[in-house]
């Protein structure tokens, strides 16, 4: 299974790459994370794996996330016109992702932000909800999209609205 969604965020680009790539602000915008630490490697450096885990309702997933590409490596002073490029591949039980991540400037103080996914699923529990449910993927990546716009646009933070 495989889309892509889009958001343009109003901040530029540099300072949106910035914010995606700190770990400290992951749970002011990444609705359900239970915990992002580090296993090898350094936060957000290509090669560095780290665990995740994150809840939706009752489901609770539990994963291994590789940074495989970040494009520049240095977030200051990115030459106008290139794009930023951040891909990882994560795998939990019974499936599989790649995520690409592409930053483009859409105006002087405005980013596009484009997300590719593709899932594969092994197992039977899991190819089922890939197959019942795979528009359901699509609008998790669109909610953590607007999120992140909220939270880079105008600070807020998921966990204030939760609870």
């Amino acid at each position: 299974m495989k889309y892509t969604v889009s958001i343009e965020i109003a901040v530029p680009r540099e300072r949106v790459a910035q914010l995606l790539a700190d770990p400290a602000h992951l749970p002011k915008w990444l609705r359900g994370l239970v915990l992002h630490e580090p296993l090898s490697g350094t936060h957000g450096q290509v090669g560095t794996t780290s665990r995740v885990v994150m809840q939706m309702g009752k489901q609770k997933f539990e994963g291994t996330e590789t940074i495989t590409r970040r494009e520049p490596v240095d977030l200051h002073g990115i030459p106008r016109g290139s794009v930023v490029h951040f891909d990882r591949e994560i795998v939990g039980e019974g499936m599989w992702s790649a995520v690409r991540e592409r930053l483009t400037e859409a105006g002087p103080q405005t980013t596009l932000w484009e997300s590719e996914s593709e899932y594969r699923f092994s197992g039977l529990p899991m190819r089922l909800v890939g197959l019942l449910m795979p528009g359901a993927f699509r609008k998790q990546s669109q909610q953590y999209m607007q999120d992140f716009k909220a939270f880079a646009e105008q600070g807020k933070d998921v966990r204030d609205a939760q609870g």
